[in-house]
């Protein structure tokens, strides 16, 4: 149980990452994989219906007993807090209203956010955009852990104690590792989101409002749908960098399991990734892949060899471009 993992610092690699040189192969050979790139304009109204979801759980739960607000925070709440984490990853790439009308996204992803309960939206398009253009990337990828998260977190216990953790080390990660101004958009998602809050303690109290934090702190931390957040890019297998997940819990996540052909085209909605596998087969059949989440987390913790230290990094060269 308290086995110290063998790994002592992250996989340093001195090549490019493989999606551009990939994407390149795979559109020369399947050209009509092009008229995948357009917006789903479905993503409105299923986000739309989540919000209106969660608007209806914060009226049922404001009179339950607490130990009732926390098993459906974390049975419901939990659930569609996480999915609604993954619609906005979906808005920050364009995915609702497509690149010509990107502010359109922008305000989108801010009512997105709303029945999160913490400003989330707008930092995470401006992080996000650099992870798929510099994945892995020294003091730019803040999907990569601290060198603290990697040598504290070297135990079976205390990576269990991280997994729970998660939201905590995602939220203060980006301050610690390449913190940016903070812009207007920014200032709008937050004042937007205290102006919710409040609201929604006004109308139904503390039972509603704890609700919407608890659901996505637990949503983000100790859950299946979690697994996803080690499973796209902690390398299992030495010489891995990205992996994909062809779960049933796609179903709940907008296909963010399609992990691999996500970072080959991130310009391709969820929805449409499974059509990239389908069409480029011979290109991702053959790739390391998971079918649980739940497994993921498991080995994560379980496996001596395994550690927040299991990432490919790199060391940046030449003019780096930052949202």
């Amino acid at each position: 149980m308290g086995n110290t993992v063998a790994r002592e610092d992250f996989e340093w690699v001195y090549t490019d990452q493989p999606h551009a040189d990939r994407r390149k192969e795979i559109l020369a050979k399947h050209p009509e994989i092009k008229a995948l790139m357009k917006p789903d304009y479905n993503l409105i109204w299923v986000v739309v219906l989540m919000v209106v979801a969660q608007l209806t759980a914060f009226y049922l739960v404001r009179d339950l007993d607490w130990k009732w607000v926390v098993f459906w925070a974390y049975v419901f709440g939990s659930c569609i807090s996480h999915s609604m984490t993954l619609a906005i990853h979906e808005i920050s790439h364009n995915s609702a209203f497509g690149n010509s009308r990107a502010m359109w996204n922008r305000w989108f992803g801010i009512f997105a956010n709303l029945p999160l309960g913490l400003p989330y939206s707008i930092s995470f398009k401006r992080y996000h955009m650099d992870h798929h253009r510099y994945l892995g990337g020294d003091g730019i990828d803040v999907d990569i852990p601290t060198n603290f998260e990697g040598w504290f977190f070297c135990t079976r216990f205390r990576k269990f104690i991280w997994i729970v953790l998660q939201p905590f080390f995602y939220a203060i990660r980006p301050l610690c590792i390449n913190p940016k101004p903070i812009t207007r958009l920014e200032i709008i998602n937050l004042l937007a989101q205290l102006s919710f809050d409040i609201v929604i303690y006004y109308l139904w109290g503390a039972k509603s409002l704890f609700y919407m934090l608890a659901g996505s702190v637990l949503g983000l931390g100790l859950h299946p749908i979690s697994g996803h957040f080690i499973a796209e890019h902690y390398m299992f297998l030495k010489g891995h960098e990205t992996y994909s997940y062809y779960g049933p819990l796609n179903l709940l996540t907008f296909n963010v399991g399609y992990h691999n052909e996500h970072h080959d085209f991130p310009n391709i909605p969820g929805k449409s990734l499974p059509l990239v596998k389908k069409i480029a087969a011979e290109y991702y059949d053959n790739l390391p892949q998971y079918n649980s989440w739940i497994k993921v987390l498991y080995d994560f913790v379980m496996d001596d060899t395994i550690s927040p230290y299991s990432r490919m990094k790199r060391q940046l060269k030449g003019e780096v471009k930052q949202d």
